[in-house]
């Protein structure tokens, strides 16, 4: 039996495994550019942020329909509880899919067919948080929000990802604003590529209340200083960082150091099917590499439900550190 844990960065078109690709291309009359799925998992030797994620978006043209979202996100979940998942906070990206032709109710309905059924079938509670394309206009991502408008009874938050170097969180100041105003929860990527400057951006400008991968306010004290009195979680992604060699290899990942600091760390899978495992392959990962002890794995995963968005749930919150704590290993 698995620590019991939540995931609170997953991004879900990230969760494409190979064979799965080929399945919805089949379906969709979609010629995929590889010619099977051995020669596809090839392709995922990445050299940076960008190599992956032109192949990310490459792939996502086999997704079509509310099935294919909904087989995606099924998919996810059922690896996802085997590996202790017991709530999930779903990223996904609608601008790479309008851009497609595909529409918002289908990405939406499509994924709610698998979330709104996952404690039934798979035991996870989910929150669904739609994120803006940093690489993409503000224009841009204030018409995703407008397009979601019908669709926020099952939108949690707003979001901020893709490539970060060069685009600056208060790029999107005024569409942050506008979903505060709609009473979404705010998170962004910052401090992965970008400079530590990102991550206080975000919580000045942006007023996000978790920040997604921060690794790198390690290089300024004041920085995490703030962050550990503000108690503002961070979503690391141990393997994706050694994947897109934001850190040379795991045994150099600042993780222990972190925790040490007292900062609010919880570990997470990112992108699972490009970047070598999910949340659990991440936890058995930082226990075997870097040595983390078991209070240490059980303050990760008592972190990751602090840090999620469960204030509307208070009670299924304390259910879940309850398991946390009477986890045996």
């Amino acid at each position: 039996m698995p620590l019991p844990k939540a995931e609170l960065h997953l991004h879900i078109e990230g969760t494409l495994e190979p064979e799965l690709a080929f399945e919805l291309a089949a379906r969709n009359g979609v010629d995929l550019p590889y010619a099977d799925t051995d020669e596809l998992r090839e392709a995922y030797r990445f050299q940076d942020l960008q190599s992956f994620l032109n192949l990310y978006y490459e792939l996502m043209t086999v997704l079509r329909t509310e099935q294919d979202f909904a087989d995606l996100a099924d998919a996810y979940l059922a690896r996802a509880a085997a590996q202790g998942v017991r709530h999930a906070e779903i990223f996904f990206d609608p601008q790479a899919h309008l851009a497609r032709g595909v529409e918002m109710g289908t990405v939406v309905e499509g994924l709610w067919r698998a979330l709104g059924g996952s404690e039934a079938a798979h035991g996870v509670s989910t929150r669904l948080i739609m994120c803006f394309l940093r690489d993409e206009p503000a224009e841009s991502a204030m018409r995703t929000l407008e397009a979601a408008r019908p669709y926020l009874d099952r939108i949690t938050g707003v979001g901020l990802d893709s490539a970060e170097v060069g685009h600056p969180p208060a790029k999107f100041r005024e569409v942050y604003r506008a979903a505060a105003a709609l009473g979404l929860r705010r998170v962004a990527h910052a401090g992965e590529e970008g400079p530590p400057e990102y991550i206080t951006e975000a919580l000045d400008v942006l007023g996000v209340e978790r920040v997604d991968h921060g690794l790198r306010c390690v290089e300024d004290p004041a920085l995490v200083e703030r962050l550990v009195r503000e108690r503002v979680p961070l979503t690391l992604c141990p393997l994706s960082n050694v994947r897109l060699r934001t850190v040379h290899t795991l045994a150099d990942h600042p993780l222990p150091a972190m925790l040490d600091a007292g900062l609010l760390c919880t570990v997470n899978s990112d992108d699972p099917a490009y970047f070598g495992g999910y949340v659990g392959d991440n936890f058995d990962a930082v226990r075997t590499t870097l040595g983390l002890p078991e209070d240490r794995l059980r303050e990760l995963a008592r972190n990751s439900f602090l840090a999620s968005f469960l204030d509307d749930d208070e009670e299924r919150r304390a259910r879940y550190l309850a398991e946390v704590e009477a986890y045996r290993f």
